[in-house]
């Protein structure tokens, strides 16, 4: 359905563009729409591995331990 085929020789305007390009636009719409929904609701579902909620910005490595990217800094 992301190529209007029936929408092919239609000379339509609506708004000054045609109205294959808001087929287009509707449908890059819909798939931000649907990429925002998975992104907040379902990114690394059965991917994490720590017991640390995903999105609660604690770090997975122990308190007293620091993070293998800082080089033994603590922040």
């Amino acid at each position: 359905m992301a190529i209007p085929w029936f929408l092919w020789g239609n000379d339509t305007v609506v708004a000054g563009l045609p109205i294959w390009l808001w087929w287009h636009i509707g449908w890059m719409g819909l798939a931000a729409i649907g990429f925002w929904v998975f992104a907040t609701r379902a990114w690394g579902v059965g991917i994490e591995t720590s017991g640390t909620p995903a999105g609660t910005g604690e770090s997975a490595t122990n308190p007293g331990e620091p993070a293998a990217d800082t080089d033994g800094d603590r922040r």
